[in-house]
């Protein structure tokens, strides 16, 4: 086996598609995502897939998720941390708070808080360690018109990243 993976935003896009990939390759993968049906799809055929229904912008459903896993699995050797929101294109000035935040909590609250477990599970599992894998963008460094909450938080996810880097050394954990 090659490990236990877990990819949030599994149910369409890259993270459909990376899902499958460490399926092909032998790991065990949870398949986290808010549309259940689309995650079934994803794990068409595999006995390796556990389909978790998520909300990576709720706490308590990013614990359960990481929970559910290592009951099924043991432990967890891979976070691809990929569920994300574009938001509706707007210039700054006609963007909405509520457009914002549903980014914001998504793309970077969500991304923290999957981290964070995943964090937790890789320090005390033993082995210990693993990797997390966030997914940033081009956007970060090279933002284009109408996109301000999307290039907001694929930036402060570089910053986000470097610091899980730095503070996952001791414990065998890498962040990228």
């Amino acid at each position: 086996m090659a490990g236990v993976a877990i990819v949030t935003g599994a149910g369409s896009g890259i993270g459909r598609a990376a899902a499958r990939a460490l399926l092909g390759a032998g790991w065990k993968v949870a398949l986290a995502g808010r549309r259940e049906e689309r995650l079934a799809e994803t794990a068409s055929g595999s006995e390796d897939a556990l389909v978790v229904p998520t909300d990576v912008t709720d706490s308590r459903s990013v614990q359960a998720l990481f929970a559910r896993t290592r009951e099924e699995n043991g432990r967890v050797d891979l976070l691809f941390n990929n569920a994300g929101l574009f938001g509706a294109p707007a210039a700054v000035e006609d963007f909405s708070l509520d457009e914002w935040q549903a980014v914001v909590d998504t793309n970077l609250t969500g991304s923290f808080l999957c981290a964070q477990e995943a964090f937790r599970a890789m320090r005390d599992q033993e082995p210990r360690g693993g990797r997390i894998i966030n997914n940033g963008s081009i956007s970060a460094h090279t933002p284009r018109p109408g996109t301000v909450g999307y290039t907001a938080t694929k930036h402060a996810l570089t910053g986000l990243t470097k610091s899980i880097s730095l503070d996952g050394r001791g414990f065998g954990i890498a962040c990228g």
